[in-house]
């Protein structure tokens, strides 16, 4: 008990600066404070995209895919290559869809449950350049894609490693088993990852069996799911993607199907129009996808953005983003079914200003309107063009920021805490040094890992270093120690003797 002659400066030099804890802001905690739209508006973006899918409709070209929409009933217009889907086909698919979806780490306090309004932040994209450590900005290797891996498995804040750049250094027909097995050999945290072949789809799946144990143990804890862009917006299918989707759908295992209209490019202009087309994209989706296997673990994947409609191109940081995202995550609440969706994308070339505030305020909203799997909150520079080392480990810790915003503020009898301002009211000590502060201080504040809070003076006796600085410091500290071990020079041999793996294992071991 602190003497009640102690000062609360006295105090406050006496309390431990505290370092990060986890366990106040774990993946899965339930957003959905923040609401875009109102519910009529939902309903009506819902109801608008089944008139598109029903009078517009969607272009398939002759293969299987468009045969199994013929068998459930949906009209064909051959000379268009347009598949009309009825609304009752959809309102079918959408009751037996699985509501919930596991994605399991290598170890199970890895798992993510996505569905309802749990809320885990992961990396994403597929950056072509890297802004490395030096400062250089060259092209993206499959070193990276193990390196940043490593980097993800010790940072707390972000709950799942979609590969974030392309291996540029490798064959193409050798990229997607190399881009996993680098991936899974980093982190036991959940892995997602893309396929073009199905022909890949299976090789990933026998390299992920063989971790695993078995095929079998790999559909019961499936911690390696895909992404399928298998829509190109508006409304067409990619028949090389649906061949992969059909294969992972096949083989049982979870996926996504992702959907990335442009706002006045491949969409309409107006935020609730690019909505409506996403949407009808997205029920096309889930629609087929549970044709194909009824229940199939499927995630929507609503990747709406913008263009800058001065110039055409691209813009990942703009307000708009922002809304059309968490906008989704309520759309996909009313649809009862998980969404995947994005943040903290910026225009900016570096880790300055402008990076921090345009990913603070698409990966709030994002996250307290509810997504469940949130790609891209982590690392991404340039408008998706680059990734950064140091950027990592600044995203982070806004996503643990962010994450304390969606726990939100409990009210109980212990935190109305009448008790405690009656004692401090009436003498007994005062706030900073009561057994409440102390004990509240390990699970009530998340306290930033690189963001820095100390005055002036120490601030600048330990060298003045802004946050970018201190976040490079960090992110050499985590390559020069974080060496996963969890596949074994055994296993890895194994899986080296059955698939061409190009990642060097003197690269993946300490010197």
């Amino acid at each position: 008990m602190t003497s009640q002659k102690e000062t609360p400066e006295q105090a406050r030099r006496r309390v431990p600066v505290a370092q990060p804890r986890t366990q106040v802001v774990p993946g899965g905690l339930s957003g959905g404070q923040y609401k875009p739209l109102t519910d009529d508006q939902i309903k009506r973006i819902y109801e608008a995209a089944l008139t598109v899918l029903e009078e517009t409709g969607i272009q398939v070209m002759p293969s299987a895919c468009r045969e199994v929409w013929r068998k459930a009933g949906a009209k064909i217009d051959a000379a268009r290559d347009r598949v009309f889907v009825p609304r009752s086909l959809v309102q079918q698919s959408l009751r037996a869809a699985a509501n919930e979806v596991r994605l399991c780490g290598q170890t199970p306090e890895h798992d993510l449950v996505l569905g309802g309004t749990r809320v885990y932040m992961g990396t994403g994209g597929a950056a072509v350049k890297v802004l490395d450590l030096e400062g250089n900005v060259r092209e993206s290797r499959l070193q990276d894609v193990y390196d940043i891996g490593r980097m993800v498995n010790a940072l707390d804040n972000i709950h799942f490693y979609l590969r974030p750049c392309v291996a540029r250094d490798i064959p193409p027909d050798l990229l997607d088993v190399n881009s996993y097995y680098a991936c899974l050999a980093a982190t036991q945290k959940h892995v997602m990852g893309n396929c073009f072949k199905p022909d890949t789809v299976r090789q990933v799946m026998e390299m992920a069996a063989l971790i695993a144990g078995s095929p079998e143990r790999l559909r019961e804890r499936p911690f390696i799911s895909w992404i399928t862009c298998w829509t190109v917006s508006p409304l067409r299918y990619a028949p090389e993607t649906v061949e992969a989707l059909d294969e992972v759908v096949r083989q049982g295992m979870p996926v996504v199907i992702s959907s990335a209209p442009q706002a006045g490019a491949t969409s309409p202009a107006a935020l609730a129009g690019t909505l409506v087309q996403v949407t009808a994209e997205e029920l096309s989706g889930i629609t087929y996808t549970n044709l194909l296997r009824p229940g199939h673990p499927t995630i929507l994947g609503y990747v709406p953005s913008v263009a800058d409609l001065r110039t055409g191109s691209f813009t990942g940081g703009s307000p708009e983003f922002a809304l059309m995202n968490a906008a989704a995550a309520q759309i996909c609440h009313y649809l009862r079914l998980p969404v995947y969706n994005s943040s903290a994308l910026t225009d900016s070339k570096v880790p300055d200003v402008q990076t921090g505030y345009e990913k603070g305020i698409s990966s709030v909203t994002a996250a307290l309107a509810g997504a469940n799997y949130i790609h891209h909150s982590a690392g991404m520079l340039e408008s998706m063009l680059t990734v950064a080392y140091e950027q990592f480990v600044i995203d982070d810790d806004i996503n643990g920021a962010v994450m304390r915003m969606v726990r939100g503020i409990e009210v109980n009898d212990e935190t109305l805490s009448v008790d405690v301002i009656h004692q401090v009211c009436n003498g007994e000590g005062h706030f900073l040094g009561h057994p409440q502060t102390l004990e509240l201080m390990k699970r009530e504040y998340y306290y930033a890992h690189t963001g820095d809070r100390r005055t002036r003076a120490d601030w600048e006796s330990a060298g003045a270093q802004d946050m970018r600085a201190r976040a490079q410091a960090r992110a050499r500290m985590l390559l020069e120690t974080q060496w996963p071990q969890h596949i074994s020079a055994e296993l890895d041999a194994r899986i080296r003797a059955q698939f061409d793996i190009l990642l060097p294992r003197r690269l993946m071991e300490r010197d």
